[in-house]
């Protein structure tokens, strides 16, 4: 018996479903029993299954240590519904079982759910910026550019034929960016990235495309307060003032307002009355559109890919209405300091505050519109994690917003050889897209060697960024490809990581270049 991790792709719950479904069947212990004084072979008590799964669960990476005994006996539940496991009678169908000694068995029919398998045009291709003719060929000019070194391309002197007039009387005109090209580019690039972090062929298979606005990600990372949070421009889509106050009593106990009640139990009354309003909430905080996308970041929750689950769930958390990102942002905020107050009295007498905060929030923050068997287990290890690294998951990624700053502003500086064809509606010039060929332009030597010495430059950047990221590489090899990189490429390395090339420096005392001469003086004179 092994345990796999589920990659991110399409149907992940169900796959973790099958998963657990297998390891159970597998490992789960079976002996005789006596009931109602009759012996029964190859079957097992409720309570001896609710701790052995228990113990899979926590120990599990999919899901991890914060699985608590009541949800393994939902999940054993779920498993008598669907038919992974019978009563000793043969019966399932409902949801009775109770931690206790009732025997029960598996059925000789196999329990696992089919994985379905999507035709290949039900996934509808977005056409973005890069698809349309035209919009991205600066791109390919510096590698036309490097053809037409030494000889221009046949194809230009046949359109100077065509336009009967040298390429150099040609104008060029700055690119001119609607406000719909600008939000495609802030789209694009961050489904890029996450496409990249989460290692998948398609982010077609996690995420319908469709339900990513682009105003939503300008709005997560261009408006926010001094703290970090988000601001809203209508403001009666904000929290309710009263909420506020609870959430600050709460974050702030016993602090925050020295009039406040002090009765005893006070601090329970206000924290129940926080959690009733976010499940008075029409839909969960990282909303239903988004399920299965946050359901495959689990894949990537692991401790030693720690950096990369933080970075996977900053860019899927800017694709939230700002108003569920705002809400969840204050809601984090609060457990998080309500977990680690040591003088917040105990809200719960048998759960500790952290797994409280975790389990009570849990389904009003990431849920299902349908019914999934392990939403609640899902659920959990998402928002114990979230939890956990709130600060730096719900941050703006600076990296990212001047990312698409410097690409916005070069496609708006880069001059492009267009027709300008009068519209006979506004007046205006219409900049109409022209074939490749139009774009190049002969080049001297110097400019050649710059273009490529910046290109590859480039590309071993990127081949670095690669190799820190990429899911697939082990470890080992990850270390022993940084180290070979590090040796061929010192400079570029030296400037991903400054520190470490401070240290090496260090370690290695210089030697004098005189000290060199001599002993090369010495040698010689000692041959002759």
């Amino acid at each position: 018996m092994s345990s796999h991790i589920i990659t991110p792709g399409p149907y992940r719950a169900t796959k973790l479903w099958n998963e657990v479904t297998r390891l159970f069947r597998a490992g789960m212990p079976l002996r005789k029993h006596r009931q109602n004084f009759r012996h029964y072979a190859s079957c097992f008590t409720a309570s001896a299954a609710v701790d052995w799964l228990h113990q899979l669960l926590q120990s599990n990476s999919n899901f991890g240590p914060d699985v608590t005994r009541q949800q393994t006996l939902q999940l054993l539940k779920k498993f008598l519904k669907n038919h992974v496991i019978e009563d000793v009678k043969g019966r399932w169908g409902t949801e009775d079982l109770e931690d206790n000694n009732m025997l029960y068995r598996f059925p000789s029919t196999s329990p696992l759910k089919p994985i379905p398998c999507p035709a290949s045009n039900s996934i509808k291709k977005r056409h973005s910026l890069r698809d349309r003719e035209g919009f991205f060929k600066f791109r390919s000019v510096k590698k036309h550019e490097t053809e037409t070194h030494e000889n221009a391309d046949p194809a230009v002197q046949v359109q100077r034929k065509e336009l009967n007039q040298p390429m150099e009387d040609q104008q060029p005109q700055r690119r001119e960016l609607r406000v719909e090209d600008e939000q495609e580019i802030w789209r694009d690039i961050t489904l890029t990235h996450l496409q990249r972090i989460l290692g998948v062929a398609s982010l077609s298979e996690v995420l319908d495309q469709q339900h990513v606005n682009p105003q939503n990600i300008i709005h997560n990372m261009t408006k926010v307060n001094k703290h970090g949070v988000v601001s809203l421009d209508d403001k009666t889509n904000d929290l309710p003032h009263w909420v506020l106050s609870a959430m600050k009593s709460l974050a702030s106990w016993p602090k925050y307002d020295s009039d406040q009640p002090s009765y005893p139990g006070f601090e329970r009354d206000v924290f129940k009355t926080v959690s009733d309003y976010f499940y008075s909430l029409p839909h969960p905080l990282l909303t239903f559109e988004l399920y299965e996308l946050f359901i495959n970041v689990l894949g990537v929750l692991r401790p030693q890919c720690e950096r990369v689950a933080i970075e996977a769930l900053q860019l899927c958390t800017l694709l939230l209405p700002p108003t569920s990102r705002r809400k969840l942002q204050l809601l984090m905020r609060m457990m998080s300091r309500i977990s680690q107050n040591v003088d917040m009295p105990r809200l719960h007498p048998a759960i500790g505050t952290r797994t409280l905060m975790v389990h009570t929030f849990s389904g009003c923050i990431l849920s299902s519109d349908e019914e999934c068997d392990l939403d609640e287990l899902l659920a959990t290890r998402l928002v114990s994690f979230l939890m956990d690294h709130q600060q730096s998951i719900l941050s703006v990624p600076e990296y990212l917003v001047s990312a698409i700053g410097d690409h916005i502003q070069y496609l708006r500086t880069v001059q492009v050889p267009v027709d300008s064809v009068p519209n006979t509606n506004s007046g205006e010039p219409v900049f109409a897209p022209l074939p490749i060929y139009l774009f190049c332009r002969q080049i001297s030597g110097a400019e050649f060697e710059e273009q490529k010495q910046a290109s590859s430059q480039k590309a071993m950047e990127e081949l670095l960024e690669i190799l820190l990221t990429d899911q697939n590489i082990s470890e080992k090899d990850r270390k022993k490809k940084l180290k070979q990189f590090q040796k061929q490429y010192p400079d570029i390395y030296k400037q991903r990581f400054p520190s470490s090339s401070r240290e090496n420096k260090t370690d290695k005392p210089k030697i004098k270049p005189p000290l060199l001469n001599i002993k090369k003086t010495k040698a010689f004179s000692i041959r002759n």
